[in-house]
């Protein structure tokens, strides 16, 4: 009986590297496209594959914005940022083997209170990117 579960463990564990299931904690990459904006982010995605977005509240009219996106693979990024209208939009180049990052100021007052969406669209499904979305105090 005891070789039978220790069977049934060394299978389950195999199963799982296999089909690429975690059995203990994740290694955190060092390639990371952005860094993490600390306190003045409103938004942080570390890194995402092919097209995609967020949906994100906590915006304040009263200052500037900055949507910030990198990415690499081969290919290009077209990024929408909308609040019931578009307010940004920027396309940023990805080269393959590197990082292409292009960003967006906006004034105070374009982004108005309350909640936001953001549109990637990948020309490739395999590009990696990254964004985030600030609102510098100064």
């Amino acid at each position: 009986m005891r070789h039978t579960r220790r069977t049934i463990a060394v299978t389950a564990l195999a199963a799982c590297a296999l089909t690429g299931i975690a059995t203990g904690p994740a290694a955190a990459s060092t390639d990371v496209l952005l860094p993490h904006p600390g306190p003045e982010g409103l938004v942080w995605v570390p890194e995402q594959t092919g097209d995609g977005g967020v949906a994100s509240g906590g915006a304040w009219e009263g200052l500037p914005t900055v949507l910030t996106v990198a990415c690499e693979g081969g290919g290009q990024v077209r990024v929408t940022m909308s609040q019931e209208t578009e307010v940004a939009a920027l396309t940023v180049d990805c080269p393959a083997g590197k990082t292409g990052v292009g960003s967006v100021a906006m004034d105070p007052g374009v982004v108005h209170f309350g909640s936001f969406s953001i549109g990637v669209d990948a020309s490739k499904d395999d590009i990696r990117w990254a964004l985030t979305v600030t609102q510098p105090e100064s």
